[in-house]
């Protein structure tokens, strides 16, 4: 939920603050068709660079995931760190933003990269079940599992369960867009000191439950003998 809020927050603001949308990739690649078939090199060529950039975040999330090790407690503390990084660079440099070209491939970009960074993250925890950047593949699974719902007499917990994901998945994105639209239009680029505090949240989340059940398993451990 916190970075569907995150994604969310972050679509709607950088698209207030570059006239970009960071989190769809898509509607990029369709325009970058168009520019191809206009003959706009210019435009296609930025286009084509965004989209390669979030690829390069997703790639790097996971790269740096695996390497960590999936099971282990800072293995997505490092992709956390990068977006953090990030989007504290778009906050304290946002003002110098003066909508060039040159300008509007890199903040833009950076963001994209920080968007597909998470994209992959959410990805490997989720088994590739959960995206948390865009909402076309949520969507349609929420209205495949809506029409289950008509057709089924008895509604199983699973699809209760899938339903109460996809659900909140597309109410915190959606959230997220209003709140970072409300908040842009009045602070600007200190509005993303929003995002990077969802952010620290989420990563003192996963630290503080990865250290609760080590808590737990070593006093189990220690009790069991007492038992027998």
């Amino acid at each position: 939920m916190l970075l569907c809020l995150n994604a969310g927050f972050i679509n709607a603001a950088g698209f207030l603050a570059f006239s970009v949308l960071t989190t769809n990739v898509t509607g990029h690649a369709a325009l970058f068709a168009v520019n191809v078939m206009a003959a706009n090199w210019r435009m296609a060529r930025m286009v084509a660079l965004w989209v390669f950039l979030f690829f390069m975040g997703a790639f790097t999330s996971a790269m740096l995931i695996d390497r960590t090790g999936r099971n282990k407690p800072q293995a997505y503390a490092l992709p956390i760190i990068i977006i953090l990084l990030v989007l504290t660079l778009v906050m304290l440099r946002g003002d110098t933003f003066d909508h060039s070209i040159g300008l509007t491939e890199a903040f833009a970009g950076s963001l994209l990269f920080a968007m597909g960074a998470q994209n992959a993250m959410v990805s490997m925890i989720s088994g590739s079940v959960v995206r948390t950047t865009h909402l076309t593949g949520m969507i349609t699974d929420l209205g495949v599992d809506l029409s289950q719902v008509f057709l089924k007499s008895v509604v199983d917990k699973t699809l209760k369960r899938r339903l109460l994901l996809r659900s909140t998945i597309v109410a915190f994105f959606l959230f997220g867009g209003m709140l970072g639209a409300w908040l842009f239009m009045r602070y600007e680029f200190w509005s993303f000191l929003v995002p990077i505090v969802l952010l620290l949240i989420t990563l003192f989340y996963d630290f503080s439950r990865t250290r609760l059940r080590l808590i737990a398993r070593r006093i189990s451990h220690a009790s069991s003998p007492a038992k027998s």
